[in-house]
């Protein structure tokens, strides 16, 4: 299923000038950061880490100008940022749900590491001013990310600690709510209502009292994270 879908539409290495451009861009970020800030942050980690240092600092001012909805001077990176498509190259960057599981399917036959961080940059300027911080935000995560799994980096990505499942980036309040198997309450329970439905999903969650080892840890981890969402 497809969750985002950043398309941008870029000159090649030939070409005698250097320009990006924005196409569809399928970006939800409610609650921000939403599939699509994690999108926007997975291409800047992807790419971030190939781009020359010298426009390390020029990437991280662009985004603070962005994020306040500055003017913004061109050419950025040496890369103009323009609407006509003519003579550019197309290329498309999505996230994609598995069941409830996450991927990331990039594209790095065309363009180059510059291009496809701007466009990730440029992109989420573009987003509603309220989700803006947030999703300026998880692309700062992904610009500076080094290493580790995909799974990791959308955890870090969305700002849970512990996951990267469809539904806790979608809605963490529902998701948090149906894990500790209190989705049919009238209101947001107590917290001595909260931390009673922890301990006891995490006593039929542990190996010790008679729970399966294969995956434990990751449902060890889904239940405190889904106390911290509902105790913050």
């Amino acid at each position: 299923m497809l969750l985002a879908e950043l398309e941008t539409f870029l000159s090649r290495p030939i070409a005698p000038t250097r320009r990006v451009a924005l196409g569809q861009l399928e970006l939800p970020c409610d609650p921000a950061p939403g599939f699509g800030g994690v999108l926007l942050g997975g291409v800047a980690a992807r790419f971030g880490a190939d781009l020359d240092e010298d426009f390390h600092d020029e990437v991280r001012h662009l985004m603070t100008d962005l994020e306040h909805g500055r003017r913004i001077v061109q050419p950025r990176l040496r890369h103009r940022l323009q609407q006509d498509r003519i003579g550019l190259q197309r290329s498309v960057h999505r996230l994609v749900g598995h069941g409830e599981s996450l991927q990331f399917e990039f594209d790095p036959e065309h363009g180059t590491p510059a291009q496809h961080v701007l466009c990730a940059v440029y992109a989420a300027g573009r987003v509603p001013a309220s989700a803006r911080p947030a999703v300026m935000d998880a692309v700062r995560k992904g610009f500076a990310w080094r290493g580790g799994s995909d799974t990791a980096l959308i955890s870090a990505l969305a700002g849970h600690g512990g996951m990267a499942h469809a539904g806790a980036v979608a809605d963490p309040v529902s998701w948090a709510l149906e894990l500790l198997e209190l989705r049919g309450v009238a209101t947001l329970p107590s917290r001595r209502e909260i931390q009673r439905a922890y301990r006891s999903r995490l006593r039929d969650a542990h190996p010790d009292h008679g729970a399966a080892d294969d995956g434990a840890a990751d449902r060890i981890s889904q239940l405190g994270e889904a106390r911290r969402i509902l105790l913050g």
